[in-house]
C-alpha cells in the first residue's frame, strides 16, 4: 500500500524554521520520498490545504485515567489531590484500564498524537489497546513501595505485560518508580538495574512540588535529583516529568548525564498549583526537553494541541518575552524532542526518508488558520484540536477527515460511562 500527499506544507523538523512546498510519498509503512514525487500511488491526498508535520509525542501521561476526568477539580494541591486518588485507583479493574485506555487513544489520536509514554497500573490492558488501535507506546511498568514490592511487580507484571504487547514493535516497556515519596531507595536501585540490564528507559516524577523538594531535603538531606543521582538512576537513560523546582546545580548536574530528558507538563502544573518549569533555562543547558499532557484528571484533557498552546504561551508570559517561545523550539518539544526523550528519533519525530511514516496533516482551510503566513506560528499559536484531518501512524491511517478509523468512538465513550459508574459502586 503506497500513499502520495500532494502539494502539502511541510515543517519536516529537521532544520530550524524550515517549511517547503512539496510531496510525501509513503510506502510500506515508511517514508520513501519527499519534494517533487512523478507518479502516483495506490491512494493520493490532494495537501494543497494541509501542513504536513510530524505526529506528536506525548512523552508522559497516565491514560487510564480518562476515568477520572473532572474528578476532585479543587483539591489544594499535589498531596491533597491524590490522597483523593489514590483510594479509585485501588478500585480498578481490567476492564476499567482497557477501556480508559482505548478512550485516551482516541483523544490522542485526535489530537495528532500517536506516540505516548505511559505510567500506570495493569499495564498489560494499555497493550492491548495500543495493539488494537494500531498507535504506538512506550508503557512504564510503575512502583510502588519497598524492594519485595518491587521484586514481585516485576516477576508478576512483566510476563503479563510482555504477553500483551505480543512482540509488537510498536510497544516497548520501560521501568517507572512513581516517585521518591511512594519508592523506597531499594525500588529505584532495582529499577535502575533492571533497565540495564534490559537496554531500556526508567521515568519517574521528579521536583513536581516545592513540598517534594522540602521534604526531600528533610528526609534525605538532598534535594530530589541529587538525591537520585546518590543512587545512580542518572546512569541509565531517563525522562523525567515535571521538573519544576529543580535547583541550578541540578539541571547542571542533569546536563551533564547527557542521557536525561525533561517533560514538560504545563497544564497539570498550572492546574494543580505546582509552579512553572524554567523551560528557557534548561533548553540552554543543553537539556532535552519533550512536552506531555500528564493524566487527563489533571489536565483535564489529553491534547497535545493545547499542550503546545500552553507551552508556548507559559514560557512567554514566565520570561516576559515572546522570544523565549519561538514557535520551532516548541513543535520541538512536542516532535524530535519526545521522540529522543524516549530513545526513539531513529524512527520518529521528523518527516525524513526510511523513517516511519508518523506524520499528522492539519487542514489551514479554516477561519482561525486564514491566512496562514507563518506557518510553524500558526500550529503554535492559531492551530486548534479542530484543524488536525488526518493522522498516520507507522503508514496506517488512524484518523481520516477528523474520524477515527481504528476506534469506535462510541464505543469507547459508552463503555467509559459503564466502567466509571460501576467504580463509584464499589
Amino acid at each position: 500500500m503506497s500513499t502520495l500527499i500532494r502539494n502539502a506544507e511541510i515543517i519536516p523538523m529537521t532544520e530550524r524554521d524550515l517549511h517547503l512546498r512539496g510531496d510525501i510519498l509513503i510506502e510500506n509503512g515508511r517514508i520513501a520520498a519527499i519534494g517533487t514525487i512523478n507518479g502516483d500511488a495506490d491512494e493520493v491526498i490532494d495537501g494543497s490545504r494541509m501542513i504536513a508535520l510530524p505526529s506528536f509525542v506525548n512523552a508522559h501521561t497516565h491514560s487510564p485515567m480518562v476515568l477520572m476526568r473532572n474528578y476532585k477539580d479543587t483539591c489544594e494541591e499535589l498531596m491533597s489531590w491524590l490522597s483523593e486518588i489514590f483510594p479509585i485507583e485501588d478500585k480498578l479493574q481490567d476492564e476499567d484500564i482497557y477501556w480508559g485506555s482505548k478512550l485516551a487513544i482516541a483523544e490522542m489520536i485526535q489530537s495528532g498524537c500517536t506516540t505516548f509514554a505511559d505510567m500506570y497500573f495493569q499495564s498489560w490492558n494499555t497493550a492491548r489497546a495500543v495493539r488494537e488501535t494500531g498507535a504506538r507506546a512506550v508503557l512504564g511498568l510503575t512502583l510502588f513501595g519497598d524492594g519485595e514490592e518491587t521484586k514481585r511487580r516485576f516477576r508478576e507484571f512483566v510476563p503479563r505485560i510482555e504477553e500483551a504487547m505480543d512482540g509488537s514493535d510498536m510497544i516497548r516497556l520501560d521501568a517507572a518508580p512513581h516517585a521518591i515519596y511512594t519508592c523506597t531507595a531499594d525500588t529505584y536501585r532495582l529499577a535502575v538495574e533492571w533497565t540495564e540490564e534490559h537496554g531500556h528507559f526508567l521515568s519517574t516524577h521528579l521536583s513536581e512540588t516545592m513540598t517534594e523538594v522540602n521534604d526531600s531535603l528533610k528526609n534525605n538531606g538532598m534535594r530530589p535529583a541529587e538525591y537520585l543521582d546518590s543512587l545512580g538512576v542518572f546512569s541509565v537513560p531517563c525522562y523525567l516529568a515535571h521538573c519544576v523546582h529543580l535547583s541550578d546545580s541540578e539541571a547542571e548536574m542533569l546536563a551533564g548525564h547527557g542521557r536525561i530528558s525533561i517533560v514538560h507538563n504545563p497544564a497539570s502544573n498550572m492546574k494543580l498549583a505546582s509552579g512553572i518549569a524554567p523551560v528557557r533555562k534548561y533548553r540552554e543547558l543543553g537539556l532535552n526537553v519533550s512536552l506531555g499532557t500528564d493524566g487527563a484528571s489533571s489536565n483535564n484533557n489529553l491534547s497535545m494541541m493545547k499542550e503546545i498552546n500552553l507551552a508556548a504561551m507559559l514560557s512567554i508570559v514566565s520570561n516576559m518575552t515572546p522570544s523565549a517561545a519561538r514557535p520551532y523550539d516548541i513543535l520541538s518539544m512536542a516532535t524530535i524532542n519526545g521522540a529522543r526523550a524516549l530513545g526513539l528519533d531513529s524512527r520518529i519525530g521528523t518527516i525524513e526518508e526510511g523513517k516511519d511514516a508518523d506524520i499528522v496533516l492539519i487542514n489551514t482551510d479554516d477561519v482561525n488558520m486564514t491566512p496562514l503566513n507563518d506557518p510553524l506560528s500558526a500550529v503554535v499559536f492559531a492551530a486548534d484540536r479542530k484543524n488536525i484531518d488526518t493522522v498516520f501512524c507507522k503508514g496506517k491511517k488512524l484518523l481520516e477527515h477528523g474520524e477515527l478509523k481504528t476506534i469506535d468512538k462510541d464505543e469507547a465513550i459508552a463503555n467509559t460511562y459503564r466502567c466509571w459508574d460501576s467504580i463509584l459502586r464499589r
